[in-house]
């Protein structure tokens, strides 16, 4: 992969400039427009590739699917910055990026190789294969539908929609345990007739179709709630009192940072040895997924976004406010630790493309996987320290990142 990270190498052009709290706050609300418009733009191009699958089903077709989906998470992983800090985004992310999931509510698995949440009823209700649960009526799978099936029986696990019920679909289980491998879904799972071997192929097709066009018409939604002249997200924080603002900013950073990336999505597999806790356990793109989430919080200190073009935006960030007000020695510091953080994770995908998975580096006894994860862990504490010293130079004195209940 192509790293985007630019850290210490990036010179401000704002630097000699006067800049106020509300030009950063302006930066902070375009690049979540420009962000969530390059994920619309990827969940398209998977829409699209999921109806081609569909259409005339074939293993070249499922790659092509596959490959729309990994393309598609880069965007979206960097846009997570965006929800902590911001009440509509983060009701809404629930349906996009719940994990982890019981795979057995959407689809077949494998009886002897599925762990899920005890006492949750819909861990094996099978959406594919069975038009009625309990009193629902599940005879048309419709986006509406599907969305109405989330947290099912009051159960978190029970994720019927967004990128992780569409990766399911694409890989199906991962049975490897801590071996090489990720999920092998036969293309024939989409097949027409009596090539279909797993039954319900048509009803699998019409799952896998109404996700992809859920994931859309919700990341229109989201587009809408960043766009210039409306009612909405953006609106309310650049009439916001700029500090307010940039409180919520900082806050968005440090609880990504913190109780997010660092304790659910790395401490809690690692500390656990649970593959059933990797964020992208179907497809082995874990580290992917954390590299970017990392590289959405650098974004706002730096005050940038590359698309998925390689065109790249430039906004007033954090850094170049803290610049022009002489904050070197913190600007010193804080670069220094979005730097650490990008070298160990850039390293954590290194070791993936080297056969070295995340579901691996979390094996039981494996001391060089549990070293780089608890670095990674270490970066992520240091780099929240050091957005929580930007928020007290700007007069916020209790930022408090949610720590997600982990101690650090």
């Amino acid at each position: 992969m192509k790293y985007l990270f630019v850290v210490t190498l990036l010179v401000s052009s704002f630097a000699t400039a006067e800049i106020r709290p509300a030009d950063v706050v302006e930066g902070y609300v375009q690049l979540a427009y420009r962000n969530y418009s390059d994920a619309l733009v990827g969940a398209e191009a998977l829409q699209q590739s999921i109806k081609l699958l569909l259409r005339a089903p074939s293993a070249s077709r499922l790659v092509a699917a596959k490959d729309s989906w990994l393309a598609a998470r880069p965007a979206y992983q960097q846009s997570e910055v965006f929800r902590f800090g911001n009440a509509v985004v983060d009701d809404w992310q629930g349906g996009l990026n719940s994990w982890p999931i019981d795979e057995g509510l959407i689809d077949y698995v494998a009886s002897d190789a599925y762990e899920y949440e005890l006492g949750n009823a819909g861990a094996v209700a099978n959406i594919v294969a069975n038009t009625q649960i309990g009193e629902l009526n599940l005879k048309r799978l419709t986006p509406a539908v599907l969305a109405s099936l989330n947290e099912f029986g009051g159960s978190e696990a029970n994720v019927a929609t967004g990128y992780h019920a569409i990766e399911f679909l694409l890989w199906g289980q991962d049975l490897n345990g801590y071996q090489p491998g990720a999920g092998n879904r036969p293309w024939t799972d989409y097949a027409k007739g009596s090539a279909c071997i797993h039954d319900h192929c048509k009803r699998r097709g019409q799952y896998l179709q109404a996700a992809a066009d859920l994931l859309v018409e919700d990341l229109h939604f989201m587009v809408a709630q960043w766009a210039p002249d409306g009612d909405n997200v953006r609106a309310e924080l650049l009439n916001a009192d700029p500090i307010d603002a940039m409180n919520r900013m900082l806050f968005g950073m440090g609880s990504l940072a913190l109780g997010e990336l660092a304790g659910e999505r790395i401490k809690v597999a690692l500390m656990a040895n649970s593959t059933e806790d990797e964020h992208d356990c179907f497809s082995d793109n874990t580290h992917n997924s954390h590299y970017y989430n990392a590289l959405g919080i650098a974004n706002l200190y730096y005050g940038r976004y590359t698309d998925r073009q390689g065109r790249l935006s430039r906004v007033v960030g954090l850094r170049d406010y803290l610049l022009v007000y002489g904050q070197t020695d913190l600007v010193n510091e804080a670069d220094l630790a979005f730097a650490r953080t990008e070298a160990t994770l850039a390293e954590v995908v290194r070791q993936a493309e080297q056969g070295m998975t995340f579901d691996r580096l979390i094996a039981p006894g494996n001391k060089a996987g549990q070293a780089l994860l608890g670095g990674a862990i270490s970066d992520l504490i240091s780099e929240t320290n050091s957005i929580e010293q930007i928020a007290r130079v700007l007069g916020i004195d209790q930022l408090t990142p949610d720590d997600a209940g982990h101690s650090f």
